[in-house]
């Protein structure tokens, strides 16, 4: 498995360094070999150009002195005196004529001497020459063919002598590695100048990055008023006006958004607060004509009940507006307090006659302890097990155990498990959400279609989650786990979000 790179060499200013180094890098390695190229033929061109010019100019002046048709003993002196023009001995002579063959060096083989050189002679008259490495050192071979005037020829004839001149080439050499150490010299703070050039280069580039970067965070962070400052007209300055323009336009749609929301939740707050006052009222008078709906007539009785049905659901209705309100307003406050889990769930299934209709599975008193909020928990509670038993189907199951730690300690699992046909797929992500209803074609429940929500809300504010799953063997089961704080906290106020 291949390992993750370094978080560093990700970094726009490591690639940005990266990168200018090494174009300059490229350009100074291929700008010093041209030169070096250039350099090196120049030196060689130069010296091969001195020697030729200087071949032939000598050969030119002793030809006229040479015998023909000359033998070994002319050749010979041929080739000393050709050699005897550089005074430092670096000239070492070959001349020949047809089978005949002298040195200017007494047995000297001319191992430099190529069959290609002396082609190129035999076939043209023209000068040749040709750089041969010989054990590491380079040398420069000229060939040419002399033409003089004499006894029965014509100046313009070849007479069939050929002279091979090799000259060592070592001071050329010399120059040529001096030339490459110059450049290898020149490399290196070249290349530190480039770096240095391209961290100037990142830190210019990369300012407005990180201020742009800054301030994005700043806007996650919910401070929508954040602004970039432009400057100059280039592209990062057209990207610095884009975000301010950006960032505007989100923070009016943010305010406009949020006092709507504002607005509604006053709203919804306002009409369940006035709706109270009556429904208390018609409760108490629904009480009454309950009491004496055995002595109405059978159509009265029943619309008396129906009345008194619709009462009920109407003040639960408010009561959860109410308490949603709460959450969305902030001002859901939690209290606090040390209880055994297992027997606050027994209280909430007593409570509301529930305990028969129920298996539980609680461990021993005093074995899960906390500090929740017992009201909170009751709800928590009652709405789950209410939702099992009103859209699922018996046995509901009511387990309560312990669960693994924590970074905040200890974890109370709750679950309730029904045996009923299971929540639909498309549902799960949705059965939290406030009034939203499975099956389109029930329009109307016992419930306020608020219920999860609020159960969320409340399993939220403890610190705890809540999910929903679908069980293998068939049913729903929802699962609650709530951190058991053992630490003395005061009890606080909720904001909006569920975050305290």
């Amino acid at each position: 498995m291949p390992l993750p790179r370094a978080p560093h060499l990700r970094s726009l200013r490591t690639r940005l360094v990266v990168a200018f180094a090494l174009v300059a890098a490229l350009t100074a390695l291929t700008t010093g070999a041209l030169t070096f190229r250039e350099a090196r033929t120049g030196v060689l061109q130069q010296s091969q150009d001195a020697v030729i010019t200087l071949m032939r100019s000598q050969t030119d002046r002793l030809a006229p002195e040479l015998n023909f048709p000359p033998d070994e003993a002319d050749l010979r002196r041929f080739a000393t005196d050709l050699a005897a023009v550089q005074p430092s001995g670096a000239w070492r002579v070959l001349v020949t004529y047809g089978a005949l063959r002298a040195t200017s060096v007494p047995d000297d083989p001319f191992e430099e001497l190529t069959s290609t050189v002396r082609e190129a002679v035999d076939s043209r008259s023209a000068t040749v020459f040709q750089r041969v490495d010989n054990g590491g050192r380079t040398s420069l071979v000229v060939g040419m063919s002399v033409a003089f005037g004499g006894s029965g020829t014509s100046a313009l004839e070849l007479s069939g002598v050929q002279v091979f001149l090799t000259v060592p080439q070592t001071t050329e050499q010399a120059y040529v590695d001096a030339l490459v150490s110059a450049v290898e010299r020149a490399a290196l703070p070249a290349l530190a100048l480039a770096v240095l050039l391209a961290l100037l280069a990142a830190r210019g580039v990369l300012r407005p990055v990180r201020a742009l970067r800054s301030a994005t965070r700043s806007i996650a962070e919910g401070r929508l008023d954040t602004r970039l400052a432009v400057n100059g007209s280039d592209e990062l300055a057209d990207l610095s006006h884009t975000f301010n323009e950006t960032a505007a336009a989100l923070e009016g749609s943010v305010a406009e958004l949020r006092g709507m929301e504002a607005r509604a939740r006053r709203f919804a707050a306002d009409v369940s607060h006035e709706l109270r006052t009556p429904l208390a009222a018609m409760s108490a008078v629904t009480g009454v004509l309950d009491e004496d709906a055995a002595g109405l007539e059978p159509d009265t009785a029943t619309a008396v009940r129906l009345i008194s049905e619709e009462t009920v659901k109407l003040a639960r209705l408010v009561d959860d507006l109410m308490e949603i309100s709460r959450f969305d307003a902030g001002a859901a406050v939690l209290h606090l307090d040390e209880i055994d889990l297992a027997e606050s769930l027994r209280r909430t299934l007593a409570a509301r006659a529930w305990t028969d209709l129920v298996d539980t599975e609680l461990p021993p008193p005093d074995t899960v302890r906390g500090r929740v909020d017992p009201r909170r928990l009751d709800v928590v509670v009652a709405n789950l097990v209410g939702n099992a038993l009103r859209h699922g189907a018996r046995p509901v199951r009511l387990r309560l155990s312990e669960g693994g730690r924590t970074g905040a300690g200890r974890v109370a699992v709750i679950e309730v498990l029904d045996s009923g046909p299971g929540i639909p797929a498309g549902a799960l992500p949705h059965v939290f959400e406030r009034f939203y209803k499975s099956d389109a074609a029930r329009v109307r429940t016992e419930g306020s279609g608020l219920g999860l929500a609020i159960t969320t809300e409340n399993v939220r504010v403890h610190g705890g989650t809540v999910r929903a799953a679908n069980r293998p063997e068939g049913g729903a089961v929802f699962t609650v786990e709530l951190p058991l704080r053992t630490d003395e906290l005061p009890s606080r106020a909720v904001s909006p979000g569920g975050r305290a």
